[in-house]
């Protein structure tokens, strides 16, 4: 089990399992997503809400997804500090989980001539 320096995973739901490189997903996977910054602000929790109401509508109430927030981007700097845009916590969460989906992150502008 991982150790997270400042992620909480929830105490429901099971990992997804890997076998001969094919997912063994549980009835309630715990799924580790990124909101994202910029426009993932508003568009994650729609597409929370979506994927929730799929799952109920495909398998009513016998399945359900733990959603597990973890950090990427311009939030994962206001949790992690200045230029921590992919902390460890979020790659090993990741390598934990086995998935993870990610909402739009912002691009930074690079320099030039």
């Amino acid at each position: 089990m991982a150790n997270f320096d400042k992620l909480c995973p929830p105490s429901k739901g099971k990992k997804i399992k890997f076998k001969n490189g094919l997912p063994i997903v549980p009835d309630n996977p715990i799924v580790p997503y990124i909101r994202g910054d910029g426009t993932g602000v508003d568009i994650w929790p729609a597409t929370q809400k979506v994927i929730d109401s799929a799952v109920k509508k495909a398998y009513g109430n016998s399945r359900r997804i733990e959603w597990f927030k973890i950090y990427a981007g311009d939030e994962a700097c206001d949790v992690y500090g200045t230029y921590q845009y992919l902390p460890n916590d979020t790659i090993e969460a990741i390598k934990e989980y086995g998935v993870a989906i990610k909402g739009p992150l912002t691009t930074p502008i690079g320099g030039g001539d």
